[in-house]
C-alpha cells in the first residue's frame, strides 16, 4: 500500500474536520486505521481532535463526583435512620471466652489490639447481632444504594428486625 499524493491530500482535509482515523480509512479505502493513524503521526497534523477517551475520561470524572456526592448523602441518610431509635441497651463488652449464643458478637477494634473486643448486647433470635448491629451488617442481595430522604429506617431493615 503507498500513500499517493491524493490520499495525503484527503487524509489531511478529513482530519482537519475532525473525522475518526476509523473513519478516514474507510473513506479514502485501502488503508487501515493504524495506517491513517502512522502518516498523520508522520505528517505532524495536530491532535487537536479529541479522542473517544478524552471525552469519556472527562464524562468519567463527572460521573465520580456526582457518584461521591450521592454516596455522601446516601450514607447521611443511612446514618439519620440508624439513631431514630435511641434506646439501645449500653454495649457489654466481652472477649472470645465470655461469648455465649445470646450475646452480640459484633467485633470492636482490630484483633491484634489490647482494647479489641466484642458487642456483647443482647443478639435477636436467630441472630448473631443485637438490633443495632444487624443494621450494619444485612443488606438486601443485588438491590443498588439509593438515597433515603425520609428519617425511617429502611423497609428491608424492618423486615430484617421483625422476623428476628
Amino acid at each position: 500500500m503507498s500513500w499517493t499524493e491524493e490520499k495525503i491530500a484527503k487524509l489531511k482535509e478529513l482530519w482537519g474536520k475532525g473525522n475518526t482515523a476509523s473513519q478516514i480509512a474507510e473513506i479514502i479505502g485501502g488503508v487501515s486505521r493504524n495506517a491513517v493513524i502512522g502518516k498523520a503521526h508522520r505528517l505532524n497534523l495536530s491532535a487537536k481532535i479529541k479522542t473517544r477517551t478524552a471525552t469519556s475520561n472527562h464524562k468519567f470524572q463527572n460521573t465520580l463526583e456526582n457518584k461521591d456526592l450521592k454516596n455522601k448523602r446516601v450514607r447521611g441518610s443511612r446514618f439519620k435512620s440508624l439513631i431514630i431509635e435511641k434506646d439501645f441497651e449500653p454495649e457489654q463488652p466481652k472477649q472470645l471466652e465470655e461469648l455465649d449464643e445470646k450475646s452480640c458478637k459484633w467485633p470492636i477494634g482490630h484483633p491484634d489490639e489490647k482494647s479489641f473486643y466484642f458487642c456483647g448486647r443482647s443478639s435477636l433470635k436467630d441472630f448473631s447481632y443485637c438490633k443495632l448491629h444487624l443494621l450494619y451488617a444485612y443488606q438486601p442481595k443485588g438491590k443498588k444504594e439509593e438515597v433515603i430522604e425520609k428519617e425511617e429506617v429502611p423497609e428491608f431493615i424492618e423486615k430484617k428486625i421483625k422476623s428476628a
